[in-house]
């Protein structure tokens, strides 16, 4: 793989940890987190975007999993595709798809927190002051309980990439607000390092150009761990 042939779109949450690890020459391109929110759009938005450096590439690597489904159908234009076969970029941040069933059979009522998340202020957390102006905290606290109410922990997935002290201090006073029990859980930079450096074994789904994702490439690996 030419890494000047390679480029790579990610979200900016997971663009974090890609870039300390990104060889010299490959190019990147950043898509707003908020994408996530609708999958139709996420999928128009990553289409229209592979389409338009159809031919300058040999190889676009996608860092989402597959978000609702938001990547499924994308059709590779001029280049291979290649993205991690995972539900969603907490895997992405756990080092494996295995690793995220793990934590979520051991802690299913966790809520987790990277340096992205924190950044780019997109989580239930960053929204509970504005409910609170606009509902009123009795209000605000009631929904909050019912939507967030099955979480017990708050877990900072700590990838290794970047200093962490200030996202401690952020995720410990969150979780002490919303009674949840702060946790600091392990990450890895495995499957980015495999994303970008190889060997695309089966923890990655490929395409040719001309192919596109399918539902089933992405629920072939069999998960189950332990």
């Amino acid at each position: 793989m030419d890494p000047s042939r390679t480029l790579v779109m990610a979200c900016a949450t997971v663009i974090e940890e890609m870039l300390p690890l990104m060889p010299a020459g490959m190019q990147h391109q950043v898509f707003d987190f908020g994408l996530h929110v609708n999958a139709h759009r996420l999928h128009e938005r990553l289409q229209e975007a592979i389409d338009a450096v159809s031919g300058q590439y040999d190889t676009i690597i996608l860092g989402y999993g597959m978000c609702s489904q938001g990547i499924i159908g994308l059709k590779a234009n001029g280049c291979r595709l290649v993205a991690p076969r995972v539900d969603d970029c907490i895997a992405i941040f756990l080092g494996s798809r295995s690793a995220y069933t793990l934590q979520s059979r051991a802690e299913p009522g966790t809520y987790y927190l990277t340096k992205g998340w924190i950044e780019v202020g997109d989580t239930p957390f960053s929204d509970y002051e504005r409910t609170v102006q606009r509902y009123g905290k009795e209000r605000a606290d009631y929904i909050y309980k019912i939507l967030y109410g099955n979480y017990k922990r708050l877990a900072l997935i700590n990838t290794g990439q970047y200093e962490l002290d200030r996202y401690r201090i952020f995720t410990r006073n969150t979780a002490e607000t919303y009674g949840l029990r702060y946790e600091e859980i392990e990450g890895s930079d495995a499957l980015v390092r495999k994303l970008l450096e190889g060997p695309w074994d089966e923890e990655i789904v490929v395409i040719e150009p001309g192919e596109t994702f399918k539902l089933d490439q992405f629920l072939q690996l069999d998960d189950s761990a332990g």
